[in-house]
């Protein structure tokens, strides 16, 4: 039998719930342990995984699980620092819930009551979608109670809705036909970038027609997307304060807008405008709206600690990559999410190392383990390449700089020819340098100056081009020179121990 992995929904405390003991029993096993297999669970639970206990275990998990989705009814939406929308929108739901089931048993005044309420709702917080279903259940409720007055306003109604749902219906397939492009090569992005002046001239005018909440969101994140594209992180910080300030004032619907999403990209446009001091007060001040079980948090955590790396502030660094460890979500991300942790780790702990064996071990095995190159580390390659490169520098290992040596060239040839790599291109020539050069410090130094000057006068390339710089080139060199000076130091230290045993 195949050994399947199970999974429980972690945010509901199903232990304070009633249950059998064999319930209590199947959810405390899931949460010490997420990964444990179902024979392991099966054995665990009845002792033995015998066909009979299978077949329990099966009817067993059916039960918890239908137990645990409905106690989805019961989660709080309520709390500011999740999306504001949901708590609109599970309310919308909730009364169009209860209003087809009195309209069910023939309870017509009250499911009339529930539906208008319904209704208000959805338009308040233009949830077009839902006030289309209102105002067609409705109409239904009139005709089948031979009320005509109110079934030809409410048709009335129900084709305006339809038609400014039709405009946003088309604001939404041209913005998700955008997004799914961002998910794929960096060729494919920088196609995108050519295609998003037309898109954008169409949500433009949809929005001129529809006026509403959700065509003015689509138009809104594909202007970010663009920028963010093109590296024009300037105008993203503009657009941010923009649109902040029209939502203080009235002008955007607050049941709707996501502020979070606001926060997250100014601080990731100081981040990219090397304004990570001034990013870094920011990031602080807006982390408090996120909210601990949602992937959000993480990924602004991430920004988070790219400010705090960027800043030079390494041990504040720490504390957040720490405090990313000790979430009880953090097992929820993809794995790929997951190494982009263990990525940052590496790299503090190459800065800043701690002489924990435990650690030294892992970081070790994690650089000479890691994919120097994949798909699934899209953006991160350049910096997965340079850790390896600077760990074996640091060692003098030869072989595995030549190894690496080999894998900067190749790579750079295939992936960084645009002129908006041009950092990654310029930071590859410096290290290839000292190899080139014997590693001599002075020599390094002196060549790599020119190249160091154009690397600090080069603008940070756009989405559609770039690699995540997790610390600064700049810097970076610095380091470099660092270990150049103590391997020429360790040489001189040895030379000088060989001469006192032949003295």
């Amino acid at each position: 039998m195949t050994d399947r992995r199970l999974a429980v929904l972690p945010f509901l405390d199903f232990s304070a719930r009633n249950g059998s003991n064999k319930d209590l029993q199947l959810v405390r096993l899931l949460e010490a342990d997420p990964n444990v297999t179902q024979n392991k669970l099966v054995k665990s639970l009845y002792g033995g995984a015998e066909e009979k206990n299978q077949t329990a275990f099966r009817k067993l998990k059916s039960r918890v699980q239908q137990k645990l989705l409905n106690h989805l009814y019961f989660l709080d939406h309520t709390d500011v620092r999740h999306i504001v929308s949901r708590r609109h929108e599970q309310h919308c739901l909730g009364l169009l819930h209860q209003a087809k089931i009195l309209s069910g048993e023939s309870e017509y005044k009250l499911a009339e009551r529930l539906y208008r309420k319904a209704l208000t709702v959805a338009c308040e917080a233009e949830l077009t979608q839902y006030a289309v279903v209102c105002a067609r259940m409705l109409r239904i409720l009139y005709a089948e109670t031979r009320n005509q007055p109110r079934f030809k306003a409410m048709s009335k109604k129900l084709a305006e809705l339809q038609k400014l749902l039709a405009l946003e219906d088309e604001a939404e397939e041209l913005y998700y036909e955008m997004k799914v492009f961002l998910q794929h090569k960096v060729r494919w992005r920088q196609g995108l970038l050519k295609q998003l002046p037309a898109q954008l001239e169409r949500l433009e005018a949809l929005h001129k027609k529809a006026k509403s909440y959700n065509t003015f969101h689509y138009l809104y994140v594909t202007k970010m997307s663009q920028e963010e594209l093109s590296g024009n992180y300037e105008e993203i910080i503009r657009l941010t304060a923009a649109t902040e300030k029209a939502r203080k004032q009235g002008k955007i619907n607050e049941m709707r807008f996501d502020k979070r999403f606001n926060n997250y990209m100014s601080v990731y446009a100081h981040l990219q405008t090397r304004q990570a001091k001034k990013g870094l007060v920011l990031a602080e001040e807006y982390f408090k709206d996120f909210h601990y079980s949602s992937g959000n948090w993480f990924y602004y955590l991430e920004t988070y600690l790219l400010l705090a790396m960027h800043a030079g502030q390494y041990g504040q660094a720490y504390e957040l990559l720490q405090q990313a460890r000790k979430n009880p979500y953090h097992r929820k991300q993809r794995s790929a999410a997951q190494q982009r942790w263990e990525l940052y780790e590496a790299y503090l702990q190459f800065i800043r190392p701690e002489p924990s064996p435990l650690k030294m071990r892992h970081f070790t095995q994690f650089v000479q383990t890691v994919p120097d190159y994949s798909r699934d580390k899209q953006g991160y390659n350049v910096a997965i390449l340079i850790l390896q490169f600077l760990y074996f520098l640091r060692r003098r290992d030869i072989e595995g700089l030549l190894a690496r040596l080999e894998g900067l060239r190749k790579y750079e040839q295939r992936h960084l020819r645009d002129p908006a790599t041009l950092r990654s291109q310029l930071f590859f020539r410096m290290l290839l340098m000292t190899v080139k050069e014997n590693f001599a410090l002075e020599t390094c130094q002196k060549k790599a100056a020119p190249l160091l000057e154009r690397l600090k006068a080069a603008p940070q390339p756009g989405e559609a081009f770039g690699e995540i710089e997790i610390i600064p080139y700049e810097d970076l060199w610095e380091l470099t020179l660092g270990i150049l000076k103590q391997l020429a130091a360790d040489q001189t230290a040895a030379e000088h121990a060989d001469r006192s045993r032949v003295l």
